[in-house]
């Protein structure tokens, strides 16, 4: 890929008000877009997220009435809800380190210093205090990887923030899971009469947003 590509997918892409519900993204993109989101980084790899592929109408119908009843609800091809992880406690951590332990065939006692340092920061040290900001970031960490992979592919994503996340978890029923909304994405194909469509992107120039030292 040419770095004029990445370029043109990012001037491409903007947030579709207006789906073509007709239109379907087909699987193997899917699959790819789905990747993104597993794949992408987090701090100390712990990955404080779920992704929640919501394919049923009833429940997207359910979902668009709490989220300012904005069509790219049920419009869209596809709906991720991204949660996080309510509480970061050294059990989680536990099954991250086992999670390494497997995948990479050593033994627990190999990765026993980096378990240590993780929970002495964010369970016992002052990250504890805002653990759940800390979890939220990681998150938007991997809805910015959707966003970027989603481009390249000339899919639309529109990431959401103009909804109910008490109401989402209650729909979801997230209560008492230990995982909570914080936002949300629409993907699929922008509509041909979406009001959007032919704005030009704005954004600050070059010399506004960096500072160099």
């Amino acid at each position: 890929m040419h770095r004029d590509d990445i370029l043109t997918a990012l001037h491409w892409r903007y947030a579709v008000k207006k789906f073509d519900a007709q239109r379907k993204i087909p699987s193997e993109d899917w699959t790819t877009l789905k990747e993104s989101l597993r794949l992408a980084p987090s701090s100390y790899g712990l990955q404080p997220w779920k992704f929640i592929v919501v394919e049923n109408s009833q429940l997207r119908q359910k979902l668009k009435e709490v989220s300012w009843n904005q069509s790219q609800v049920t419009d869209c091809s596809h709906f991720v809800v991204l949660a996080f992880k309510e509480k970061v406690d050294t059990p989680f951590i536990r099954e991250n380190m086992l999670k390494i332990s497997q995948v990479r065939g050593i033994g627990l006692n190999d990765v026993s210093g980096f378990e240590k340092a993780i929970i002495g920061d964010v369970v016992n040290g002052p990250r504890a205090a805002e653990i759940q900001t800390w979890a939220q970031r990681q998150v938007y960490i991997a809805m910015g990887f959707l966003l970027h992979s989603a481009a390249l592919l000339k899919i639309d994503a529109t990431p959401m923030e103009g909804l109910d996340p008490a109401a989402y978890d209650s729909i979801l029923e997230l209560k008492g899971s230990g995982w909570k909304t914080i936002a949300a994405v629409a993907l699929g194909y922008r509509h041909s009469q979406d009001p959007f469509l032919s704005l030009k992107k704005v954004r600050f120039d070059e010399s506004e947003v960096f500072v160099q030292k």
